[in-house]
């Protein structure tokens, strides 16, 4: 039986193999979210950001390929909006102004996705890993990310690779669900 290779390809949106991580996120959270989100508010919220800003200097796009094929990515994009969350709950460290905006550079993660059928091979927190690298060597001190109320295994995901809550966990949520991490020790 031949085995399948995994590669890692750094990208940007415009690839075509990036296509299917975006029309498969549209159908995810359209499931997910339904009668709260329409299709089309979720396929223009995917398209809120320039495709430059996942492009370095500032950002990055990455696809795990087997066999050439698309089965999961992310990307990151540097975060200049203020902070989602609770502001008692934030954690109490340098790096962020009155209004809640981060003060150090921020890579923010965004749309993690691994292929329906290529789930629970640990395949996502590979895509973390690759991400946390590369905003790592761009210079970034600082992540942070957003995901659903419904979305339960992304929760796990973040919190297994390290990631603090900026809300309670314990408390029922009805919005985003931000986290963020501190590369290199810091927090």
């Amino acid at each position: 039986m031949p085995t399948s290779t995994l590669t890692v390809r750094w990208t940007d949106l415009a690839d075509p193999l990036v296509r299917p991580l975006l029309d498969e996120l549209a159908f995810e959270y359209a499931t997910r979210y339904e009668g709260i989100l329409a299709v089309d508010q979720i396929r223009a919220e995917l398209e809120t950001y320039p495709a430059a800003e996942f492009a370095e200097p500032d950002g990055a796009l990455v696809l795990l390929l087997e066999d050439g094929a698309p089965v999961a990515g992310g990307a990151f994009r540097r975060r200049v909006e203020p902070e989602l969350g609770d502001a008692a709950r934030r954690p109490r460290v340098e790096g962020r102004d009155e209004a809640g905006l981060p003060t150090v550079p921020t890579a923010e993660l965004k749309r993690i996705w691994t292929h329906h059928a290529h789930r629970r091979r640990g395949l996502a927190a590979r895509v973390v890993a690759e991400l946390e690298q590369r905003a790592a060597d761009q210079g970034y001190p600082r992540l942070y990310l957003t995901t659903g109320p419904r979305q339960p295994e992304a929760v796990g995901l973040y919190l297994r690779a390290g990631y603090t809550p900026l809300f309670d966990p314990a408390a029922e949520a009805t919005g985003p669900l931000p986290f963020e991490k501190w590369l290199g020790g810091t927090s």
